[in-house]
Formats: C-alpha cells, structure tokens, sequence
C-alpha cells in the first residue's frame, strides 16, 4: 500500500510542477491567437517583427516592410508587441537602477587613473621589431617572444604520422 502512496504523491508533485504551467502557457497561446486583429503588430517565433495585414483562420499575412507580405500559421505568433511609447512601469525594468544612471552621469569620461592603455608609438618602455631582420633571434628589445615561424609548430600530435 505505501509504494500506492509514493507514486501517487509522485504524480500530482510532477502534474503540480510541470503538467498545470504548460497547460496554462498553451491556454493564454491560444487566448493571444484568437484575439488578433489586423493591424496588431507581433513578433513570430522566427523573430520576425510585423504587422498583421490579413487574418485567416489558419494563416495570415503579416507586413514585415513596406511592400513585403509575408503569408505565415497563426500558430507562429510568439507574442504582441506593446506601443512603444508606453513608458515602463518601474525605472529598474531595464535592470539599471536609478541611482546607478545618476553615477555614470556624473562619471568623467577623460578621467581613466591608473588603468591607461599603452600608446603604440611610445617607444619609451618598449623595444619594436625590425622588420628587415633576418636572423633566427626574433625577439625584440623588451624580451617578448614573437610570433612563431609556421614551421616551428612544435611536436606532432600523438597518433599522427610524424614528420621528418
């Protein structure tokens, strides 16, 4: 009788969990596709922006430019796309907080401090390369290593036929 138990408990933890959300997300789907309206601007599962242009009961046609129809399911309706010009309800909604937006306001764009980058043609602090140098010493004043010569690849990879 336990094990009865467990596997019942198991089903409405898993209909609870996973089943009711999706059957909520297809019900508000098809509640979207039934109250389009020519003149409705969507975005398609493709992520294509239009404007409804003609309503059919399986397709439709939706304007994507100027001139451009494009003949598409209705089931390919990903969401309406809301007047732009409504502002958003909280300042945060773009995930920069009020207080951060006044800091990089106030933020001096010509002061960078300590974290300046290097200026390619000081030549203070760096050796340059001389690009007539022939010889097999490729290393400039400062130390650095250049770039490897592409016969110089190294050793040949294990269970590749090695080379002579």
């Amino acid at each position: 009788m336990e094990p009865l138990i467990v596997l019942a408990a198991t089903f409405a933890l898993l209909w609870v969990l996973f089943i009711r959300p999706q059957q909520r997300r297809v019900r508000g789907h098809q509640q979207l596709i039934a109250a389009l309206e020519p003149g409705d601007q969507v975005v398609l599962t493709a992520g294509i922006y239009g404007r409804i242009v003609d309503l059919g009961p399986e397709d439709m046609t939706v304007e994507v430019a100027p001139g451009i129809e494009l003949r598409v399911a209705r089931q390919a309706v990903l969401r309406r796309v809301e007047d732009a010009t409504t502002l958003p309800a909280e300042p945060t909604a773009a995930g920069i907080d009020v207080d951060d937006q006044a800091d990089l306001a106030e933020a001096d764009p010509s002061d960078q401090g300590e974290h300046d980058t290097l200026d390619p043609t000081d030549q203070s602090e760096h050796g340059t390369l001389d690009p007539t140098d022939q010889s097999d010493d490729h290393t400039d004043a400062g130390g650095d290593a250049a770039a490897p010569q592409p016969d110089d690849r190294g050793p040949a990879a294990p269970g590749s036929p090695a080379t002579s």
